[in-house]
């Protein structure tokens, strides 16, 4: 059975320790199952990214999807912050390295920020609960001083997309997402 539990630093974000199970082929992880998400909804679009090391994804988020990430090659830093005016840990940003070895699996409620820089070439694979809608693509400054994240590279490579996402004091009202968002 794996290990789930909810981070301390942000509210309903999830993260599975799943079971892994090695022998002389090599190794079995399950790294996903609807039921360890009561409250979540299924997942019905699957993607993966191959990045070379040094790059900065995010920080992305969301109104009205959630999305499952898990890293099967390669090693990512992980930043998350709370976007969601009301929540109990609205402000909190968690930073976690994820890789193979450790093949934790990440829960990503909407309204959650989210984002990763590469510390090696890796390949990141995430499962979402909403098919591709872009006007629910939204994003905040990766280096948001806010924020305060920790990414672990120097010299970050980042889309055209990223480079011009805002503050999070800019952010529009109307973009904003709130506590009690749909799981």
């Amino acid at each position: 059975m794996p290990r789930i539990n909810e981070s301390e630093t942000i509210r309903d974000v999830l993260v599975v320790g799943p079971d892994r199970h090695d022998d002389e082929r090599g190794v079995f992880i399950e790294t996903y199952r609807r039921s360890w998400f009561p409250l979540g909804r299924e997942m019905v679009q699957a993607n993966r990214a191959d990045r070379q090391a040094g790059a900065v994804v995010g920080l992305h988020y969301h109104l009205h999807q959630a999305d499952y990430w898990t890293v099967p090659r390669g090693k990512a830093r992980v930043v998350l912050h709370d976007l969601r005016q009301g929540s109990p840990t609205d402000g909190a940003t968690l930073c976690l390295d994820v890789d193979a070895d450790n093949a934790l699996g990440i829960f990503i409620p909407p309204g959650v920020a989210h984002g990763f820089a590469t510390l090696t070439d890796l390949t990141i694979a995430y499962m979402v609960d909403g098919y591709y809608n872009p006007a629910d693509e939204l994003g905040v400054a990766w280096d948001d001083p806010e924020v305060g994240a920790d990414w672990g590279v120097t010299e970050p490579v980042l889309s055209t997309r990223d480079q011009g996402n805002p503050m999070r004091a800019d952010l529009s009202p109307a973009r904003m997402p709130h506590a009690g968002l749909r799981r």
